[in-house]
């Protein structure tokens, strides 16, 4: 019997039961889910908590519908596998919430103490087959793959902007085939196949008993006849599982659209390939990015998207990071002007507060007395309370507001004064400084990268801007000359020369060395014509108080 490639499935569920459709489009077979009864009762099942390494952390498992301890089969070893792109359009903000929130969670499990020392192997699947792809190539006359490769090239380059850590692996499903066809054909080994009239092979549910319907608790479809069945054709996913991480995973992650059928189906499929009872222990959700406004997620289909290259035009990649961090991993944030300016101010109260602490531990800020001992031990609470919140199901908004609440304390501290009163305490703000860079890190902010700051929203350019202009005022000032008069020796007729005034040439100095100084920081003053012109050596005898070549400076 000649078996359909069957990579993508399409179930929806129906009040009486279920229906299906199924057809095959360019090798790809799409197809719903089918039951041959109207009536099925609903069996709970149990969780199986793993035996292993407890982590410490306690996250949501969409299996169970409540927080649980997170066990890992191996010590500090994760094994993690997550969605991955449809690659026929360009990537979009929806994109990079889920990858970004996936990202800070497993920076948050890999960083050593005070946080978890996890090793994190995380695959991600990148879905470079489909009927989406197909068509797309079709109305751009180009081959599907090279559509794909494009559109996976960008999606790759629009996380490394975002400074997302790429997987330990993609993989592609194209280039598994027969990985797929060894997949399927084991399933059907098994014993886990209804073969219709036509010669089409489904997955029966009812062959793992009570199994399936895990995530959205259909409690297994168990009919009250005997011939009450539900179907579907493989999913395009579950086979990197087996190939690359066996018969056991640690943690499965995507969005909360794909929990059923996407997500359900892998799992039948999975314990069925591996005769298992729990083949995935924990399952990660993440909530949908919005438009504001909007009640549908930010996707390609819908085309209510912006891409990524947009969305860097008008802010930075530490500000995304922000954006993210301000709202939980399991749910629903809008997006919107109004909400990225919260990010931009927080992370703006951030970066002000190390330049400041920097300034005093440099000496360059006078403060009234510092009460070392209380912000020591508002450091130390600090760092526990944020431990406890990201060990709590990867809590960012609250570790964040610990956080500010720590820069506040600081901030009320480094309040300028005259003059110094009492002793200096820099190590406390030292140990603040690399605290609040160390946890930013670990969320992905770079607080240290000089070219994002020079580069966000303009706000250093304007600044530059106005620098010049004063240095040029202040230049125009001091190049202004006094008329002298004098008499012509052999006419006998009065002359007038002028002169610069001798009071204003170190001003002069300082505007020369203040345009050296910042051409190495890359801000290059351009050279302008004297409003005067005067000879060499008239410009030696008013001590040299500038360089003088061919009338410009």
């Amino acid at each position: 019997m000649r078996l359909p490639l069957a990579l993508i499935t399409n179930v929806r569920l129906l009040n009486s039961g279920f229906r299906i459709g199924h057809r095959i489009h360019n090798g790809v077979t799409k197809t719903s889910l089918l039951s041959s009864c109207n009536i099925c009762s609903r069996v709970e099942r149990k969780w199986i908590k793993p035996v292993g390494f407890d982590t410490g952390v306690k996250t949501y498992n969409s299996l169970t519908k409540q927080k649980e301890p997170l066990v890992l089969a191996q010590e500090r070893i994760a094994t993690w596998y997550s969605c991955g792109p449809t690659v026929y359009d360009h990537a979009h903000l929806g994109h990079a919430w889920y990858v970004s929130l996936l990202d800070q969670v497993q920076n948050v499990e890999r960083r050593s103490y005070p946080y978890f020392e996890i090793n994190v192997i995380h695959v991600m699947v990148i879905t470079d087959i489909d009927d989406k792809i197909i068509q797309r190539s079709l109305e751009q006359n180009i081959s599907p793959t090279v559509l794909a490769r494009m559109h996976e090239e960008e999606f790759k380059r629009d996380m490394q902007a975002l400074r997302v850590l790429p997987p330990a692996v993609y993989m592609r499903v194209t280039d598994n085939i027969p990985q797929i066809v060894a997949f399927v054909e084991r399933i059907i080994g098994n014993g886990h196949v209804y073969v219709t009239s036509q010669g089409n092979v489904y997955f029966d549910t009812q062959s793992i008993g009570d199994r399936y319907g895990k995530l959205v608790n259909l409690g297994g479809i168990v009919g009250e006849g005997k011939n009450c069945k539900a179907l579907f054709v493989w999913v395009r996913n579950g086979w990197q599982m087996y190939s690359v991480f066996g018969s056991q995973l640690d943690i499965h992650s995507g969005g909360i659209d794909l929990a059923f059928p996407h997500h359900e189906n892998e799992i039948a499929q999975s314990e069925a390939y591996h005769q298992c009872e729990q083949w995935g222990n924990y399952f990660l959700h993440s909530g949908h990015l919005h438009l504001k406004g909007s009640v549908e997620k930010m996707s390609k289909s819908l085309k209510n998207y912006v891409t990524i290259k947009d969305f860097l035009e008008s802010y930075t990649a530490n500000e995304f990071r922000l954006f993210c961090l301000l709202t939980r991993y399991r749910s629903a944030i809008d997006y919107s002007d109004a909400s990225m300016n919260e990010a931009r101010s927080t992370l703006s109260t951030i970066s002000a507060f190390c330049h400041t602490a920097q300034a005093y531990m440099q000496g360059h800020l006078q403060c009234q007395p510092i009460e070392e001992g209380i912000l020591w031990e508002r450091l130390s609470a600090t760092q526990s309370s944020v431990r406890k919140a990201l060990a709590d199901d990867f809590d960012t908004p609250k570790a964040v507001n610990v956080i500010m609440s720590l820069i506040h304390h600081g901030n009320c501290q480094l309040q300028p004064a005259t003059k110094n009163n009492g002793p200096r305490c820099p190590a406390v703000f030292g140990a603040m400084l690399s605290y609040v860079r160390e946890i930013m890190a670990v969320f992905g902010v770079d607080l240290l990268d000089r070219k994002e700051v020079h580069d966000s929203s303009g706000v250093l350019n304007n600044v530059v801007e106005e620098l010049v202009h004063f240095r040029s005022k202040v230049r125009k000032f001091a190049l202004s000359v006094e008329d002298q008069a004098s008499q012509n020796p052999q006419t006998g007729s009065e002359i007038q020369k002028r002169h610069p005034q001798p009071d204003r040439v170190p001003l002069l100095k300082v505007c020369d060395a203040l345009r050296n100084n910042l051409a190495p920081l890359g801000v290059h003053i351009k050279v302008r014509f004297l409003p005067i012109r005067l000879s060499a050596a008239e410009l030696l005898k008013e001590n040299s108080w500038l360089l003088y070549k061919h009338g410009t400076l």
